[in-house]
């Protein structure tokens, strides 16, 4: 046990008569874990994209329903009317008045 510690200790594994089997494993490993680093910053970054998205949508959503409360202040018949008067134009006193269309078909 101690004199196989020892051995790998100083490195006899990677200069013995099976060395190339055990360099193809090292660099294997080390190809594998090169990709396995990479996969895991590229995810990280994935995810940091993910919340700055959010955020945004957050963001996004607030100033739609602002925007469309503002809309709907402006269609309201009172803010109209306060705007109309500010050009000169006034509500009729009249209300309107409904005509009726009779076809030709109905007078036969």
């Amino acid at each position: 046990m101690k004199k196989g510690v020892l051995d790998i200790l100083k490195g006899k594994f990677l200069v013995s008569g099976d060395a190339p089997k055990n360099w193809l494993f090292i660099i294997f490993a080390s190809f594998l874990a090169t990709i396995m680093i990479g996969s895991s910053h590229s995810a990280d970054k994935k995810v940091h994209k993910i919340a700055a998205l959010n955020e945004e949508v957050k963001e996004l959503r607030s100033e739609f329903v602002d925007v469309r409360s503002d809309a709907q202040q402006l269609k309201l018949e009172s803010t109209i009317t306060s705007t109309v008067l500010e050009k000169g134009l006034y509500p009729s006193e009249i209300p309107p008045k409904k005509i009726k269309v009779k076809s030709l078909k109905e007078h036969n």
